[in-house]
């Protein structure tokens, strides 16, 4: 089989891997065949974000090695930020031409530095209004006209109103206070770091239209118990993650006020307010530009100095504010939405007021190739965000799960692991499921079925003892993925439970307290501590053993500590030779015979390689 003329991911090929700091010199070598007679090379770059400037780099013919040809030329990176687009040409004496391209190169910030905790332990999402109360609340007096269920069991409502939206109006009463009374529970399970969906108040249960960022929603507590949560995950060694809702507030909002409850005037009652300018009406008052046009949810205008003086750029802003009050980081809602200047403020504020602060964004695709509003992002170049929720990861992962081979999975992850820099590929947010995604063991189980039928019908669902336990085996393999690969493994609350779900609400659902899955608890829980305890899965080299069909084999590797993550998401049993050497199970129940290891249908373990002793 012939070589290829160039691979970006051989050495042999491009120094150095992957992404690259600004100010590297790069160094490409093509390899033709000797046999095609090619005579000269040449590279050319495109540098997309300098006006798409273009330069021409000579690669002079180096040599021959056993039959193949040899031009290599050095690319100079300089002080530039951002993608390069290269292609090469060679071309033979008797004319030929023969065009290779175009490749990707990321160039970030080489002054970049990220703080690296949060990438290296277990996350943990909390829908807040869903996962342990520790007393029934009266809504009287708040806002939004709330109704609250008393029975913890209940279905959530579902139903849409007149305008064909779900209001979002009925709240089950989990607060502040009864995360701390979890915290030991979320300890068992190795997690590190909580990451709490919007707390601020606001008018409906997930709080994704804030009406007041000043304060805690009274539903969930004081601001004085989120001092309180705080200090108590910081005394266990523990971390809190906000949910930054910055694109959109609410229509019952201090700022917007549609339905006036607050005193003050907002943007829709009159044109002195001093929230006006931060809203977009097409025509006052009652048309107005909103989140994907759902009335509820009006978009803010990011580019007005005041909105942003108020988000970020004061000292008594949101974004410090709330670190100051013991938040360790934003994770940013809709991050593609948000201007890169917008998002650029929001990341200096955060390190300027708690050095070690991260931001996570939230965005669907790979990250250094996304376009939103016709803009190249600059999400992951430095100075923007130290990381992103890694949705291309979930879907490989899921896909790999679900039968489309192994392969995939790797070429996938290493298109990422190509395009990312390194603090990026290490920070990311790592998830088999969201708030926004079906339960994962509904998906496992049912394969997206019944997506189609009636709201009443997905309500009702509850999987057979068949789809449930296969579903259980197969996110048991998930999960080892998820917590033996590089970036932040984030478990959405009630996953290691075993709750099942369709799509919003039925995916956030109350928190089974009693009831729990203890077969999954039990694995997620030997997972997180692990996770907690190895220094190769929390910061070691990814390298790929096996990727056959259904067989996923890969190792983290840090000093002298070697973990092995072994896969099998097929219908039969699968032999898996092992790296030379002795190994110990940590994790699972593969059975070792000397350099093998026979994994049953849909099942993983994890080993760590034995050191010999002197």
């Amino acid at each position: 089989m012939s070589q290829p003329v160039f691979n970006s991911r051989d050495a042999r090929h491009k120094t150095p891997y992957g992404a690259v700091a600004s100010g590297t010199q790069v160094q490409f070598t093509l390899r033709p065949d000797r046999g095609k007679g090619f005579s000269r090379a040449f590279l050319r770059a495109r540098f997309e974000m300098d006006a798409n400037r273009e330069v021409t780099v000579p690669m002079p013919w180096r040599g021959t090695q056993l039959g193949i040809d040899l031009f290599s030329g050095t690319l100079e990176t300089g002080d530039y930020v951002g993608l390069v687009w290269y292609s090469f040409v060679l071309e033979g004496l008797d004319g030929r031409r023969e065009e290779l391209g175009e490749y990707q190169l990321t160039v970030y910030d080489k002054n970049e530095r990220v703080p690296g905790w949060f990438g290296e332990g277990v996350s943990y999402q909390i829908f807040p209004d869903r996962f342990f109360r520790t007393c029934v609340p009266d809504p009287a007096g708040m806002v939004g006209g709330r109704t609250v269920h008393q029975n913890w069991e209940e279905e959530p409502e579902f139903r849409p109103d007149e305008k064909g939206e779900v209001r979002n109006r009925d709240f089950f009463g989990g607060n502040l206070n009864g995360i701390i009374q979890k915290l030991d529970y979320l300890q068992s399970l190795g997690v590190e770091t909580v990451y709490l969906c919007p707390i601020f108040e606001a008018a409906e249960n997930h709080r994704y239209g804030t009406a007041d960022y000043s304060r805690i929603d009274p539903m969930l507590g004081t601001n004085e118990d989120f001092k309180a949560l705080c200090d108590e995950l910081h005394s266990r060694g523990m971390r809190l993650m906000l949910d930054g809702v910055f694109n959109h507030t609410g229509y019952v909002s201090r700022y917007f006020n549609g339905d006036g409850f607050y005193s003050e005037l907002g943007a829709c009652q009159s044109e002195g307010s001093p929230y006006r300018n931060w809203f977009q009406f097409k025509n006052w008052p009652e048309e107005y530009e909103s989140w994907w046009g759902i009335y509820s949810l009006p978009a803010v205008n990011e580019d007005e100095p005041s909105y942003r003086e108020f988000i970020f750029g004061g000292e008594n802003s949101v974004v410090r504010r709330w670190l100051r009050a013991g938040a360790d980081g934003w994770r940013l809602d809709v991050a593609d939405e948000l201007p890169d200047g917008f998002v650029h403020g929001i990341h200096r504020a955060a390190r300027e007021t708690k050095q070690d602060a991260v931001v996570i964004g939230e965005v669907w695709e790979d990250g250094t190739t996304k376009i939103a509003y016709d803009v190249r992002r600059r999400h992951l170049l430095g100075g923007h965000c130290d990381g992103l929720m890694n949705y291309p990861f979930r879907t490989a992962l899921l896909d790999y799960l679900q039968g489309r081979g192994a392969e995939q999975f790797v070429e996938r992850m290493e298109t990422l692991r190509e395009n990312y820099p390194p603090f990026a590929f290490y920070s990311a947010m790592n998830a088999l499921g969201t708030h926004d995604t079906l339960r994962v063991l509904t998906l496992l189980g049912t394969g997206g079925a019944h997506t189609h039928k009636s709201k009443e019908f997905r309500a009702a669902y509850r999987m057979t003892a068949y789809e449930r336990e296969y579903a259980k085996q197969l996110l048991k393999v998930g999960a080892a993925v998820l917590f033996c690969f590089p970036g932040s493994p984030t478990v959405y609350y009630g996953d290691e439970a075993g709750m099942e779900g369709f799509e919003d609400p039925f995916n956030r659902r109350t928190f089974p307290w009693g009831k729990e899955d203890r077969e999954l608890t039990n694995w997620f829980a030997a997972l997180g501590n692990l996770r907690r305890e190895s220094p190769a899965l929390r910061r070691g080299s990814l390298n790929w053993v096996e990727s056959t069909g259904s067989v996923l084999v890969f190792e983290r590797v840090c000093g002298d500590e070697r973990v092995l993550c072994a896969c099998n998401a097929g219908q039969d049993d699968a032999q898996i030779a092992l790296p030379a050497g002795t190994w110990e199970v940590l994790v699972g129940d593969g059975e070792l015979r000397e350099e093998a290891l026979r994994l049953s249908a849909r099942s993983a373990v994890v080993l760590r390689h034995q050191r010999r002793q002197n």
